[in-house]
């Protein structure tokens, strides 16, 4: 589907850069503690899935055929077939025991899982063994033996199927051999104990060609059960080694765009929770996208601000796949914040501006101009027990520095950024400088406090003219608890000419900090306002081992953008 031409919350970038669709998608996350490598791990998240679906379908086949034997007591004339139906009753209760503690996740089977299938597939054996003892007792003086092999069978290929057992192939033959040689043993046995089993093999061909046929069966059961699961654990290893991306192993996606996908991974010898971006096969022979890609991880790890993204680590793979790695922040960001809480106190957005403010100084310092500063780039998490820390992302559109003397403008028809938070030069790409930054970030400022941007319209054109030519309305029509000079403050951010506005963050940053709701948001509302809000949505601690059900928002949210032509 082609790119719209405009969009006014996406990333314009024309006419030669490429774009990057950004889609948030919401997975749920798991990193659970590796005490035995990534492959173990998985392997123990799959198996407590497979034995919950295991459980639950145990305990409904049980419970069936028990309900069903109620209708039928009368047939229960012998105390073997009343020990059948007890010992029917115990397993139908254990395996819903079973079942009821998997699901609920609580009590001692869940953390000992490898005993909890013991029981399980154990207690079925058992119960299969003394049915099978039972009705060949029963039938062996009418001459026939019974057709015992048919549970076993179903036995077998479901703990082939559903048990993993990719690291253990000695573990999985032993357990599939067990049931399948329980019945045969039975066989023997009754032969051993029974001069009528003895007698019916020697003189009835039917009987006896019954019973090779029932231990055949059994016999290449147990060896295409066992060498099913050996080809499902090398399957299995094969999927899990081309999840991982050099010493790191991709968990789950956080997110996709036009260029790349970012993943939740983690490294394999630190247990280290990270971000990776991935940049898509297609695209990866386009010298364009490598050198913006190549690009945007230099320009990200020159920065060292505890307010900035961290880069932990880039490359290239034996296959061509370009990754870098970036810290992962359980949080939201700014826009998610407004949208899912509404426009924030005036202390609140002091405390994260000036944070902002000091990981853009950082990066003009070294010359660079984010050009695509907005809310949805500004990540509020909580990192070293610290809440509402402010995380600069995205320095893809990043570009150096360059002023009107120097002569080194860029060609002109290229317009970089998101045109809701856009500077009126950016549009033109007049001398854009740091100052271009500060106009985004009043932008930002604008939404925070209203929960409204100045110019919100869904031609981009008419937002464009906007930003060049009209005045935004007064912060206090929205916000009345705002002071006058926290509102001059911003206004003078969205000064339509450079020199009007503040010429740097660092000053932008002292002037909120004189204001007189600076202080108003000290750490203990932070902590208090995570404590109430976030922690039922996301955790609020970057430990791995509290990490169970992070939405897919990440750290790095690739932004919305879409290419137009010129």
């Amino acid at each position: 589907m082609p790119a719209p031409l405009f969009q006014t919350d996406t990333t314009v970038v024309m006419p030669a850069a490429f774009s990057i669709a950004g889609r948030r998608s919401h997975f749920p996350v798991q990193i659970l503690k590796q005490t035995r490598g990534g492959l173990a791990e998985e392997t123990t998240a799959l198996l407590s899935r497979r034995l919950k679906a295991a459980s639950l379908l145990a305990f409904a086949g049980f419970l069936t055929f028990f309900i069903k034997n109620l209708f039928f007591l009368d047939d229960f004339v012998t105390l073997a077939d009343w020990l059948l139906f007890w010992v029917h009753l115990a397993v139908t209760v254990l395996a819903g025991v079973i079942s009821l503690c998997l699901w609920t996740h609580r009590g001692f089977l869940n953390r000992h899982l490898r005993l909890t299938e013991l029981l399980l597939f154990g207690g079925s054996a058992l119960f299969l063994l003394l049915f099978s003892y039972v009705d060949v007792s029963e039938s062996a003086a009418t001459g026939y033996l019974p057709p015992i092999v048919p549970p076993w069978l179903m036995l077998i290929f479901t703990y082939a199927m559903l048990i993993p057992n990719p690291n253990s192939f000695t573990r999985a033959a032993v357990m599939i051999s067990t049931l399948a040689a329980t019945p045969i043993t039975l066989i023997i046995a009754m032969h051993l104990t029974s001069g009528t089993f003895a007698r019916l093999f020697r003189e009835n061909h039917r009987f006896r060609g019954t019973e090779i046929s029932a231990v055949l069966m059994l016999l290449l059961a147990a060896i295409v059960a066992a060498w099913g699961q050996h080809l499902i654990g090398s399957l299995r290893r094969s999927v899990y080694e081309a999840r991982r991306i050099g010493q790191y192993h991709l968990k789950q996606p956080l997110g996709s765009g036009g260029m790349g996908d970012v993943y939740l991974a983690e490294h394999l010898l630190m247990k280290r929770p990270c971000a990776i971006k991935l940049i898509r096969a297609e695209q990866a022979g386009d010298p364009q996208v490598l050198e913006r890609f190549e690009h945007e991880v230099q320009a990200t790890a020159k920065l060292s601000h505890w307010n900035s993204i961290e880069i932990y680590d880039y490359g290239r793979t034996d296959d061509g796949t370009f990754y870098y790695v970036m810290e992962y922040l359980p949080g939201m960001d700014l826009e998610e914040l407004v949208q899912k809480h509404g426009r924030l106190p005036p202390g609140r957005v002091i405390h994260l501006l000036e944070q902002t403010c000091d990981a853009l100084a950082e990066a003009h310092t070294q010359r660079l101009i984010h050009r695509d500063i907005k809310p949805a780039n500004v990540f509020v998490a909580r990192r070293g027990h610290v809440c509402d820390v402010a995380k600069l992302l995205d320095f893809g559109l990043a570009r150096p520095i360059v002023r009107p003397e120097s002569g080194n403008t860029t060609h002109v028809g290229t317009i970089s950024g998101s045109p809701l938070y856009m500077a009126p030069e950016q549009f033109v790409d007049d001398a854009v400088d740091e100052r271009s930054d500060i106009y985004s970030v009043g932008v930002m400022a604008y939404y925070l406090l209203t929960g409204k941007r100045p110019f919100d319209n869904d031609n981009p054109m008419r937002v464009f003219m906007a930003h060049a030519q009209e005045r935004p309305r007064r912060l206090c029509e929205f916000c009345p608890d705002i002071s006058h000079e926290l509102e001059a403050i911003v206004m003078r951010c969205l000064e339509k000419s450079p020199d009007d506005r503040f010429q740097a963050a660092a000053a932008l940053r002292e002037a909120l900090l004189n204001c007189q709701e600076a202080g108003d948001w000290t750490r203990e509302d932070a902590a208090a306002w995570w404590a109430c809000h976030v922690g039922a949505d996301q955790p609020a601690t970057n430990d791995p081992a509290d990490l169970a059900t992070t939405a897919g928002d990440g750290s790095i949210r690739e932004t919305d953008r879409s290419s137009m032509p010129s």
